[in-house]
């Protein structure tokens, strides 16, 4: 029986203290849940008018996120002080400083990949759709949080790469602004007329559209005089921003046209030829060598 009297009398303490602690407890989850949605109306809308500004959402998406976790940790704050609670709150205050301190050394890569994205955020390497290429990850920028950016293979893979990790090594970035060259070579025979092969690939390559002719026109060189081959390189440009044409359908135009030019222009696009000598003792493979003579 007195056990039962002694879990009565804590019951009615309890009961008491909710009572006189409700009315506040009340206050508090209304202020709170009034507070959030005060708060997120406004964040919204900043964010909406800085996106409106902005010339990409990544600066914008980074410190979206940083508000976000801010305005809770603000809320849970504002909640502590009006049910009476302000020296918990305060201790809280106190003990994620040194929490902080004491983590930040057991998760050291975390906080640094996160000064990392603070750094690129102002700094702006890239923007979102542009394609780099970091140590041995190469393909379009998707998003940057706190920790990591993630990039899409050109093969669709999604890679994660934390943010300090391209903050300290060389990051290329091909498209940041609009330009982006590409290449590929073209073997024609020794006898043909050089001149008029590279004529006829200028022309059929300006001829292409999608090719920039006027800002960046294409060119072409003597790359390398083979055994068989006198190897012409030619090189373009395309406009990055204009999503109506892929880099690798332009390159494969291109060489199709040139080759079929060159064809009917009758020059030659000689393989590697190899010259067979018959000996008593059996067949000799050695490739044909042209005198400079």
């Amino acid at each position: 029986m007195d056990i039962i009297k002694d879990l009565q009398s804590q019951f009615l303490t309890y009961y008491d203290k909710l009572i006189v602690i409700l009315p506040k407890l009340l206050i508090a989850i209304a202020v709170s849940v009034l507070f959030a949605i005060i708060v997120k109306f406004f964040r919204k809308k900043i964010m909406r008018f800085a996106r409106s500004k902005a010339e990409d959402d990544l600066l914008v998406n980074f410190f979206d996120n940083i508000f976000r976790i801010f305005n809770i940790t603000l809320v849970i704050l504002i909640f502590l002080y009006i049910i009476g609670l302000s020296a918990v709150a305060g201790s809280a205050l106190g003990a994620v400083g040194i929490s902080t301190f004491i983590i930040g050394f057991a998760f050291k890569d975390i906080g640094e990949n996160f000064l990392a994205g603070i750094i690129m955020a102002f700094k702006r390497p890239f923007r979102i759709g542009d394609y780099v290429k970091t140590l041995e990850v190469e393909g379009s920028i998707i998003e940057m949080n706190m920790r990591d950016t993630q990039i899409k293979t050109s093969d669709g893979k999604d890679v994660y790469v934390p943010n300090a990790q391209i903050l300290k090594n060389p990051l290329y970035n091909y498209t940041i602004d609009g330009f982006l060259r590409g290449s590929f070579m073209i073997g024609v025979d020794y006898n043909s007329d050089i001149e008029k092969a590279r004529e006829i690939i200028l022309r059929e390559i300006s001829d292409i559209p999608g090719i920039l002719k006027e800002e960046k026109p294409p060119r072409t060189h003597v790359k390398n005089l083979n055994t068989s081959t006198v190897d012409i390189e030619v090189h373009y440009w395309i406009n990055t921003f204009d999503s109506n044409y892929s880099g690798l359908e332009l390159k494969s135009i291109a060489q199709s046209r040139i080759v079929t030019a060159l064809t009917h222009a009758e020059i030659g696009l000689p393989a590697d030829i190899v010259e067979l000598k018959n000996y008593d003792d059996g067949i000799s493979l050695k490739p044909n060598k042209i005198s400079e003579n």
